[in-house]
């Protein structure tokens, strides 16, 4: 059976021999996951192995009947996937604030460019992955070192962000996912988009993750093109979504990161339909 790994965070990087590579950083060290033809491997590079990253496996067999045919269709045909659970607070929040106002493929290119500018690099399979800077390193950047890499945008919202993990951080970490959301809202230029992002990528529960958001509109609709999907300024979609699923939580889930993973994922047998 194929492993099917979702490589929606910006950090997966893949080279022309279809690996793909991500280094992360557990409270006790940094490790370097990596899916090629011979499955997933982790390699703890620095530090303690005693935190390992986990993985979140998701089903459609979990699927609720509401969902329409080809959606569930689509899904189906995907099988189980497996995603690495941000084990990072600070570059889940990091990588959503990155992604405010600016489109998936400039959010990819910024959070790179800001990891390679200020954060940490390690040896990966296929070249040097990097990691993001600290929230510490962040409070220390001057001002025009966010315009000199393009986060200009992002600078308030990185800085009271990094001053608010540091006094928080601690308490967040132990938060469920519905509950890191309603703290992560309190935080200046941190609005309930961003805070959904953030949560949803490092609890690994995507019950929680912004349903509207364009990515799951824009998926969906390639996996049933004919079903009759609500317009782009439509705030149908949002309700719809989740009226399918009801209070079920873990079918919303399902649901959700699945769609997904359909739309940004690599294999031990197939290729990421949307390159690195």
């Amino acid at each position: 059976m194929a492993t099917v790994l979702t490589t929606d965070h910006p950090a997966w990087h893949a080279d022309g021999n279809g690996t793909h590579a991500r280094v992360v950083r557990t409270t006790s060290g940094i490790w370097v996951v990596s899916l090629d033809g011979q499955g997933l491997h982790m390699q703890c590079v620095r530090g303690a192995e005693d935190i390992k990253p986990t993985l979140v496996t998701t089903d459609p067999a979990c699927l609720p009947p509401a969902v329409p045919a080809a959606l569930r269709s689509g899904l189906h045909g995907l099988g189980v996937s497996q995603r690495l659970a941000n084990p990072w607070l600070w570059d889940a929040v990091t990588t959503a604030i990155l992604r405010q106002v600016v489109r998936a493929g400039q959010a990819r290119k910024l959070y790179r460019a800001w990891c390679r500018a200020f954060g940490t690099t390690v040896d990966g399979p296929s070249g040097t992955l990097a990691l993001a800077p600290t929230a510490v390193e962040v409070l220390a950047l001057p001002d025009e070192e966010f315009t000199d890499v393009g986060a200009k945008f992002h600078r308030t919202a990185l800085q009271a962000a990094a001053t608010a993990y540091e006094q928080h951080s601690p308490q967040w970490e132990k938060l469920s996912a519905p509950e890191l959301v309603a703290a992560l809202c309190g935080i200046p230029r941190i609005g309930p988009w961003t805070a959904a992002a953030a949560a949803s990528d490092f609890t690994g529960d995507f019950s929680v993750y912004p349903h509207d958001d364009l990515a799951v509109r824009t998926w969906a609709a390639q996996i049933a093109p004919a079903y009759p999907w609500p317009g782009k300024k439509d705030k149908t979609f949002g309700p719809m979504w989740t009226g399918w699923v009801g209070a079920d939580r873990t079918a919303l889930h399902t649901l959700t990161l699945s769609t997904l993973t359909w739309g940004s994922h690599a294999s031990t047998d197939l290729e990421d339909p949307c390159g690195s």
